[in-house]
């Protein structure tokens, strides 16, 4: 089943090659577009239902498109991901769309916001979808705060200062697991970033452009 879905991403992912250069998506895929998530479990339900408030209320400053946060849990589930860092919590849309798949693999969330008043909506969006034991809130500047930081991590997900980018990768790559992903959102806003992953033998990257552009990394074995 994980080669299917492999080979179904690839489909929707070009790879990346050393020459990356940033260019615009055609015809990208609505939220309309999308056939809509079926709850499965109790759980789930309450965690999609939290979401479509925040969307009503308009709490989604900075935050992934539903597309991106659908990949985000089918990324986390397949993979069997138990630490999930977190560079830029916003308001929890997209951490809520992780702890889909944490409440099923026994897993744990690590976010980090800069900003308190953000901070404290995604701890209340968490709160109301019964997931905070899943999560914890680091609030302050992500740049410092990740050293505290243990390995092994399964997944790293980057959506936060663009320019920092690159110091996020420097910094939690050693701590990322052998097998183990770095995902980064709105990718064509980080060229700098894009080209050093591709120069890295040690990763291997594909880009999902259904949504905000999501990079998917690999560290390899």
């Amino acid at each position: 089943m994980r080669l299917l879905f492999v080979l179904g991403l690839l489909l929707v992912c070009p790879p990346l090659t050393s020459g990356w250069q940033p260019r615009l998506r055609r015809n990208p895929v609505t939220r309309e577009d999308q056939t809509p998530s079926q709850p499965r479990t109790a759980t789930e339900k309450l965690i999609l239902s939290v979401l479509e408030e925040a969307v009503q209320a308009d709490e989604v400053w900075a935050n992934v498109p539903e597309t991106d946060g659908r990949m985000l849990r089918l990324l986390a589930e397949s993979t069997g991901a138990k630490n999930v860092v977190e560079i830029g919590t916003s308001t929890g849309l997209s951490g809520l769309w992780f702890c889909m798949a944490l409440d099923r693999t026994h897993g744990h969330l690590t976010t980090f916001e800069l900003d308190p008043r953000r901070a404290a909506i995604a701890q209340e969006h968490f709160r109301k979808a019964g997931v905070e034991k899943l999560v914890t809130i680091i609030q302050g500047d992500a740049h410092q705060n990740v050293k505290q930081l243990k390995l092994p991590i399964d997944i790293v997900f980057i959506d936060a200062d663009k320019d920092g980018y690159l110091d996020y990768l420097t910094k939690l790559l050693p701590l990322v697991r052998p097998g183990g992903l770095i995902l980064a959102h709105n990718v064509e806003m980080v060229p700098e970033y894009m080209k050093a992953i591709a120069a890295r033998p040690e990763l291997e990257t594909v880009v999902y452009s259904q949504g905000g552009g999501l990079a998917v990394t690999l560290k390899k074995r």
